[in-house]
């Protein structure tokens, strides 16, 4: 028998969905919970895996920096593990990342060999920058945390720093002290 699996982008009515599989995940300390308030706020971020039309799975994509970013709260439907849902999950994020010019993409987990097996490098947690730990500082584990941290290019660019835009710039003429 023939399956048919889909990822697509997020919509309001799959929080629910997203909310109650990623909420066991998180009471085993696997994940970082996130309220339903939370995923609604962020749910320009999440993808979405059906399996024959029906909800199989999630992941996020959080961007850090102009380059960078990151695999976030990955979780497949129990009885649909091991259908190749959440490879297409991690594909799907990458993809997406890829064409939005992200060079690097990383993800904190209890399973790297899973990552490893995409083509995701094993790295130290410290050589990720600082600007990630303002999510894990809200984590039990932040002190004496036990997941290991992966990446993975996705082009040949470097890195970037995350820069500040101004969202107003003006001139002040130095005469008068009006801006221009």
């Amino acid at each position: 028998m023939t399956h048919h699996i889909s990822i697509r982008a997020a919509e309001a009515s799959d929080v629910d969905d997203i909310h109650r599989l990623l909420q066991p995940y998180s009471e085993q300390d696997i994940i970082l919970p996130r309220s339903k308030d939370d995923i609604f706020q962020h749910l320009q971020e999440f993808i979405v895996a059906q399996y024959d039309g029906v909800f199989a799975g999630a992941a996020a994509m959080h961007i850090y920096a102009s380059n960078l970013a990151e695999v976030r709260s990955l979780a497949v439907v129990a009885e649909l593990q091991r259908h190749g849902i959440g490879r297409l999950l991690v594909e799907g994020c990458e993809t997406w990342a890829a064409g939005l010019g992200v060079a690097r993409i990383f993800a904190l987990t209890y399973l790297p060999d899973f990552f490893v097996s995409m083509g995701y490098e094993r790295v130290p947690k410290e050589s990720l920058p600082h600007k990630i730990w303002t999510v894990c500082i809200h984590c039990d584990k932040f002190a004496d945390c036990d997941e290991t941290a992966v990446h993975k290019n996705l082009s040949d660019a470097s890195v970037k720093p995350m820069r500040v835009i101004p969202i107003i710039e003006s001139n002040q003429d130095r005469e008068t002290g009006f801006m221009k």
